[in-house]
């Protein structure tokens, strides 16, 4: 399993249930790495995207204590979480949040896709700094990309002491 998320220098996520961002070339990343993939989210991650639908091309598993309803996967809690995304490959799992599905699932997974926004978004909600987390190693930073006006950067995390579900 992996996370996929980006944030401004701060770790900061989101703010008012929404991005802080428009990043057109994020978005693009995002929607390539996870088309045709399975995506883990929480109840308000999926109220969040356009009329509250899931993400198209992708398995949408969300973690609720009430059931959804709809094209969505529906899990209550852990155990159910873990039981479901075993029936996938690994590799095409991914967390997208939120903040609090993200706290949970983060020890879990084996990497973590970060676009780190170099600016302050003000944000309301926050993930883990992962560079003060001594069993997270940034393995790869790519060059700065302007995305809508900011300077951004890919960063891949590998966790080096994953979790066992």
């Amino acid at each position: 399993m992996k996370a996929i998320f980006h944030a401004d220098r701060y770790w900061g996520i989101g703010k008012h249930n929404d991005l802080m961002f428009r990043l057109p070339k994020d978005m693009k990343f995002f929607r390539e790495t996870t088309s045709g993939k399975v995506v883990v989210m929480g109840r308000n991650t999926l109220l969040s995207f356009p009329n509250g639908k899931p993400l198209k091309n992708r398995i949408n598993i969300v973690l609720s204590p009430s059931d959804i309803g709809g094209d969505v996967v529906t899990v209550h809690n852990l155990d159910e979480l873990f039981g479901e995304i075993e029936k996938y490959p690994p590799e095409d799992v991914y967390v997208v949040g939120g903040a609090s599905v993200y706290r949970t699932l983060i020890p879990y997974c084996t990497e973590v896709l970060v676009t780190k926004v170099d600016a302050d978004g003000g944000a309301e909600v926050f993930v883990p700094d992962l560079d003060a987390d001594p069993a997270f190693e940034c393995v790869g930073v790519s060059d700065p990309v302007e995305d809508n006006g900011l300077i951004t950067r890919y960063c891949t995390y590998v966790n080096h002491a994953v979790r066992e579900y």
